[in-house]
């Protein structure tokens, strides 16, 4: 059995002391965003991919490695482990191989095959394939045996039978043989259920589908296991195309595994049938099941990748930035809820105003906001796009044109999740005197101000951007998702100073308790002077403090370096910079063409090789710079608010709000998506549609087909 750190080098295509580095950190609680920054030395630069794959892949191997004991152990207590199978076991290097080779020894109920074994047919079976010129009844004559409940020839077979059929129903060779067999020639057959037709109507492309095995997308799995679930679709899986061919090939290679040549030999011929009940009874249906399984899994990784994919862009999507924002969460007859939030994220005002149905009071709306805008200055107006959206982005254009004294932008944001935020627990604290709507107006604001800062108080699988998110393993996907929030957090950066608890337990290395530490030492002492500081919050111990500190930002405090990524533990790095060059660290830092100039190797400590030297003169170029992109709004074509209105070759723009391996969809301001499919994405051939989009983006687009009975828009980006 292969060491499984050796295991990972293979599969990683790394070596393996870099492997053995990695690990060692993880076990010793290191995060993955730490190791990656700054441990690039110890591991030999694996970057956060890498080591996500590795944190992945090394859990299960060792669940894996912990099966295989607890098998070994089983089959040991039985007095059947033989040498072969011993190493067989530890050869397994899936679980469901692994599974597979246990099947015989599992402890099962009393079946038809045991009771046989009992009534002690078993040598039958072997006198049977043994002489295959002998009729197996004359050979079955001598165990027929009424005490043991064998009452005459035929149930001496028919015991024979169920036990060879259960040998081979648990031989993990010709189940793999047999499960790569159809997963080469299978197909999955989905039929509309009759009588459901109208209720399944979101299932139309599945009424009557048949696709092969091997070359089905994780989409169309997803949406035809959703729409069995619901009773709508019945699925078939059939060996081939031509199903009487597939069963004639499944009983084949059966027939093969009891080595029928001839089948004129009167053993042959009763084997022969063995086979085919074999297949038919029971080798078929645990294939059938085996590939289910391996088709759903398969599509729920691929589904929760998309998801994840989905997620870091829509996180790390560009901030508006520090700038007073009014965010509006629009409504009808509940009326448009208005809050109004600082440069640094603190609700100013609230109100209410009603431009909409029963009310109708648009121009005492307009007079409302323009003075609101006017008395604190805001810069920015963030928009829901609920309900009552087009209508309300069409109100705040009537206060720019009324009152043109006014200079602000306004910004349609998706407001995915912020009705979930507003009836949290966490919102209910933040906001205790707030109604659950002017929660959500304050993290509409906020949003557009730093997506991520708002996003984090969300539980990922409420924003919106994931498909079939309720059908796939909820532990996998959350702990996918957590990952992504992390890695997100982490590659930006956090202020100190000004970040909830929310976003600082996202850091690394600090839990919810320290995180919720920090916010009351920070209220009861004041901001932050430095990093130092952070060691007197209660629980941030010394390890804590090591996975954090490089992480977290304190702006304009004693030290400049605070502000950036270098981590404490490198400062005397910068001190040798400082007293080799002559020059102070305001001097250095900004400096590009100096910095630029220094040769990396000349800097390197007992600690801190080349890599980390290397990154600290790229941080001290600009410190703490921001890798999100720069901040693009998109404008919706006026008079273009419902589905209805849209025709076929309408150019408009709109905002990518998700992105799945089929294709994109886009917002354009209709109150539903339309999707652009991956062939219409680019006038080339696209393989991977986050190759031309990804969530956030700003995309032109032309409408080739519009579906209003089932809420359909095809759009295209060919020019």
């Amino acid at each position: 059995m292969m060491p499984i750190n050796k295991i990972l080098a293979q599969e990683l295509a790394v070596h393996i002391k870099q492997i053995n580095a990695a690990v060692t950190l993880l076990d010793d609680g290191s995060t993955v965003p730490f190791i990656a920054r700054y441990r690039k030395e110890v591991t030999g630069g694996l970057d956060d991919t890498q080591l996500r794959l590795l944190e992945e892949r090394l859990s299960y191997l060792r669940d894996l490695a912990a099966r295989r004991t607890v098998i070994l152990e089983s089959i040991r207590s039985q007095d059947k482990l033989t040498c072969a199978l011993e190493l067989a076991i530890n050869g397994a290097e899936t679980k469901t191989l692994l599974e597979d080779l246990y099947l015989p020894f599992k402890p099962k109920r009393r079946t038809k095959a045991q009771i046989a074994r009992e009534a002690g047919l078993e040598p039958l079976t072997h006198d049977i394939l043994a002489n295959r010129n002998i009729s197996p009844e004359e050979l079955a004559i001598k165990y027929v045996n009424t005490e043991k409940g064998v009452a005459d020839v035929a149930a001496a077979l028919e015991g024979a039978r169920q036990i060879m059929m259960e040998e081979l129903s648990e031989n993990a060779s010709l189940l793999a043989d047999l499960r790569e067999q159809v997963w080469q020639q299978g197909v999955m057959h989905a039929q509309v259920v009759k009588g459901k037709e109208s209720e399944a109507a979101k299932f139309k492309d599945y009424f009557d589908f048949c696709g092969p095995l091997q070359k089905m997308p994780s989409h169309r799995i997803l949406a035809m296991l959703r729409g069995h679930n619901e009773e709508f679709l019945t699925l078939n899986l059939q060996p081939a195309q031509d199903e009487k061919v597939g069963n004639e090939l499944g009983v084949q290679k059966v027939a093969r595994q009891l080595n029928i040549q001839d089948n004129f030999q009167p053993a042959n011929i009763w084997l022969a049938e063995t086979a085919r009940l074999a297949w038919k009874s029971k080798l078929f249906n645990r294939v059938a099941v085996d590939l289910k399984n391996q088709l759903r899994e398969a599509a729920e990784t691929e589904a929760i990748k998309v998801f994840a994919y989905n997620l870091r862009d829509l996180l790390l999507a560009a901030p508006a930035g520090a700038k007073v924002t009014m965010g509006l969460d629009p409504g009808i007859r509940t009326g448009v809820k208005v809050a109004i939030v600082d440069k640094t994220g603190k609700v100013v005002a609230i109100d209410t105003i009603y431009p909409h149905q029963p009310r109708n009071d648009w121009n005492g709306s307009i007079s409302k906001l323009a003075k609101l805008i006017a008395e604190y200055g805001v810069e920015l107006v963030s928009i829901g796009n609920g309900t009552a959206s087009r209508e309300t982005d069409a109100l705040v254009a009537d206060v720019l044109k009324h009152h043109t004294e006014l200079k602000f932008n306004k910004i349609v944001v998706s407001e995915a999740g912020a009705s979930v935020y507003s009836a949290s627990e966490l919102a209910s604290k933040e906001f205790p005197n707030l109604d659950v709507s002017i929660r959500g107006a304050i993290s509409i604001a906020r949003r557009l101000q730093d997506p991520l800062a708002e996003l984090v108080k969300i539980d990922p699988k409420a924003i919106g951007v994931g498909q079939y998110q309720h059908d796939v393993n909820q532990t996998h996907l959350a702990k996918m998702l957590h990952n992504v929030v992390e890695d997100c957090v982490n590659k930006v950066g956090v202020d100190v100073n000004t970040a909830s608890v929310s976003l600082l337990k996202q850091v690394s290395g600090l839990s919810a308790s320290v995180s919720e530490n920090i916010v009351a030492f920070r209220n009861e002492k004041g901001a932050f002077k430095n990093r130092s500081q952070l060691k007197k919050v209660p629980r941030l111990g010394d390890k804590a403090y090591e996975q954090a500190a490089g992480f977290l930002r304190i702006m304009n405090g004693d030290n400049p370096l605070d502000a950036s990524v270098v981590h404490p533990e490198a400062y005397p790095v910068v001190e040798k910079i400082i007293k080799q060059t002559g020059k102070s660290i305001r001097d250095l830092i900004g400096h590009t063409a100096f910095l630029r100039g220094l040769d990396a190797a000349n800097f390197t400590t007992q600690h801190f090789g080349v890599p980390t030297v290397a990154d600290i003169l790229q941080e001290l170029e600009k410190p703490g710079r921001d890798p999100r992109p720069e901040f693009k709004s998109v404008e919706f074509k006026v008079g273009i608010e419902k589905i209805s209105v849209l025709e076929v070759g309408m150019r408009l723009q709109g905002v990518v709000t998700n992105v799945a391996n089929f294709g994109a969809f886009v917002d354009v301001g209709v109150h539903q998506d339309g999707l652009i499919h991956i062939s219409q994405l680019a006038d080339k051939f696209v393989k991977d549609p986050r190759e031309i989009v990804k969530t956030g983006d700003v995309v032109t687009v032309t409408v080739t087909e519009v579906d209003v009975p089932r809420k359909r828009i095809a759009l295209t980006m060919k020019s």
